[in-house]
């Protein structure tokens, strides 16, 4: 399976293609730093989800807010190679 870091910066490019993904830090909230709306950071929550086969409850999202949150539940959930 893809690096999450990676399968996560490649959903945020495809939703947000002006976003300076380089530039983020993990402790940076997406939706403030990326100027996301919900549509948006839902479509990006999608988006992980069909590239990675995970399942994301609503419930979850709050632990998605930041780079590092987000980068680190995929990682939590994707199958051991």
């Amino acid at each position: 399976m893809a690096d999450p870091r990676r399968t996560v910066f490649d959903c945020i490019s495809r939703i947000a293609p002006d976003a300076d993904v380089a530039a983020l830090a993990d402790d940076d909230e997406l939706q403030d730093r990326l100027d996301l709306d919900s549509m948006d950071f839902l479509n990006i929550v999608i988006a992980v989800h069909e590239a990675t086969g995970i399942e994301i409850p609503e419930r979850d999202y709050s632990k998605l807010a930041t780079l590092g949150g987000f980068v680190d539940y995929v990682a939590a959930r994707l199958p051991s190679a």
